[in-house]
């Protein structure tokens, strides 16, 4: 039985959009207990209330219990520590891998590391330092509130971060949770170097400041106009699938849109002075918002991002010519 999607969508890169489902990725094989009553099948609810009875219910007199479907276990909370002496205490690496090695869908959770007191201030910089310009991670295993966790440890910048892992047997295989996974269908080679073009044309420097959760911004002008009871501005309509027939064609118009002027109009203005055995006229120096406001918005995004202007990715078309009109 396939998994149902959580999500689905359309991710669009350039002029090419593809019809997504988003599925989990991940299952976790955690024991979960419910809170009972000790000497009873009796739930505690939310302020431990006894939910037979309606009596509130001591923290001491809570213990965990796993239902076996006919009856409940019942576990002291000290005998899961029992079961690992030492091992809710400590971290233990037992071998360093490099960073490059491990899959990124076994990530989890993240965790700041910092040292007990200043006098371990030089032992943390030096395994901070060591993991750093090795590119390695630690690996290692704890016990935390009954859990136990398989986990790497690294540098980020200036600090120690220890990153809870997945267990292997809780990723899910692909093949049996994504149904229409392309399978033999194969792109032409041509397609293939045009969708390499697309790319490298809008590759630009990873800049997390740049992006905001535009959504939640929409959303509270929603409620501001309906507030005030004006108009509501409707989002522009979701993009539609490629067709099989125009991907060469929309792949090839997202790059050339995608192309600064240098890349499309200039060269070709060059070429054909160039036949007509001329030399290429000298370039006009233009300067302010309107001269910018003629090229379209990928070719003001790519100028962005050589600028470094910041917020440029959620930028209108306008917002992009200003931007950079100050830029200048």
């Amino acid at each position: 039985m396939m998994a149902r999607p959580v999500w689905t969508g359309i991710v669009s890169f350039g002029l090419v959009s593809l019809p997504i489902a988003l599925y989990t990725a991940t299952d976790s094989h955690t024991i979960r207990f419910h809170q009972l009553q000790r000497c009873t099948a009796d739930r505690i609810r939310n302020k431990r209330i006894n939910e037979r009875t309606g009596d509130e219910v001591d923290l001491g007199e809570i213990v965990k219990g796993f239902d076996t479907g006919s009856e409940y276990v019942i576990v002291e909370p000290g005998e899961l520590d029992d079961i690992a002496p030492g091992r809710s205490k400590s971290l233990e690496v037992s071998g360093f891998v490099d960073l490059d090695t491990v899959d990124p869908i076994f990530f989890d959770k993240t965790y700041y590391l910092g040292p007990r007191g200043e006098q371990y201030g030089k032992v943390y910089a030096l395994l901070q330092r060591a993991l750093a310009e090795s590119n390695k991670a630690g690996i290692a295993t704890f016990v935390m509130r009954g859990r136990e966790y398989l986990v790497a440890l690294k540098a980020e910048e200036d600090l120690l971060t220890l990153h809870t892992l997945h267990w292997a047997d809780e990723i899910r295989d692909p093949r049996t949770e994504v149904p229409d996974l392309p399978g033999k269908a194969e792109p032409t080679a041509a397609e293939v170097k045009m969708a390499h073009q697309l790319i490298d044309a809008l590759t630009t420097d990873w800049d997390p400041e740049a992006f905001r959760d535009t959504f939640q911004e929409k959303v509270k002008a929603l409620i501001e106009a309906k507030a005030s009871g004006e108009a509501v501005e409707k989002a522009e309509p979701a993009a539609q699938p490629t067709g099989v027939v125009d991907l060469m064609e929309a792949l090839r118009a997202s790059v050339e849109r995608a192309r600064s002027p240098k890349d499309t109009g200039e060269k070709a203005s060059a070429s054909k002075n160039t036949e007509r055995g001329k030399k290429p006229a000298a370039k006009k120096r233009t300067s302010g918002a309107g001269s910018l406001r003629s090229l379209t918005k990928a070719e003001l995004y790519e100028k962005a991002t050589k600028a470094g202007v910041k917020g440029r990715s959620s930028m209108t078309h306008d917002q992009l010519a200003d931007a950079l009109a100050k830029a200048r």
